[in-house]
């Protein structure tokens, strides 16, 4: 019996090692907004949930993101590109954390430390673009390493 549950065990590791990438989650899905994210970083996954889309309409929404960092923040930047059909059409870079920019709560975190977070977000814009298209974003930290990455699919057919 001990046998077959380790022989189980190698197994699951084994498909699990083999994967090539992981699965596409859903943020949320109402009637006219729909947003979905793939980690885009090969070794690691993040969890991130939005209560309503609707919410996302009013500029100030709450969010849960969670991870294990594989990587201390020291410093850490931001870099989104917005993609339609392939080709990116905007892109948009941040420093988050560094010398008199520690914007984030979880600025100074180190490898291997929880990071966790639940509240308010503000984009900064107006409203959300109408159409399908891809948000991609990807953190660095001060050693110019992936922290985080994650390809996001909307499908935004809100009329403001």
């Amino acid at each position: 019996m001990k046998t077959s549950n380790a022989l189980l065990f190698i197994l699951v590791l084994v498909y699990i090692n083999a994967s090539t990438e992981w699965p596409t989650h859903t943020v949320c899905k109402e009637d006219n907004l729909e947003i979905h994210y793939k980690s885009c970083d090969p070794e690691q996954d993040f969890a991130f949930s939005i209560d309503h889309c609707s919410d996302i309409a009013t500029h100030t929404f709450d969010v849960r993101a969670a991870m294990v960092l594989r990587h201390s923040i020291e410093e850490l930047y931001v870099k989104l590109d917005m993609i339609i059909n392939g080709k990116t059409v905007l892109t948009y870079t941040e420093t988050l954390c560094g010398p008199g920019h520690s914007k984030l709560i979880f600025c100074g975190k180190k490898k291997g430390e929880h990071l966790y977070y639940e509240g308010p977000v503000t984009l900064g814009i107006k409203e959300i673009p109408q159409g399908d298209y891809t948000l991609s974003a990807k953190l660095t930290n001060q050693d110019h390493v992936t922290v985080a990455c994650a390809d996001f699919t909307v499908k935004n057919y809100l009329d403001y």
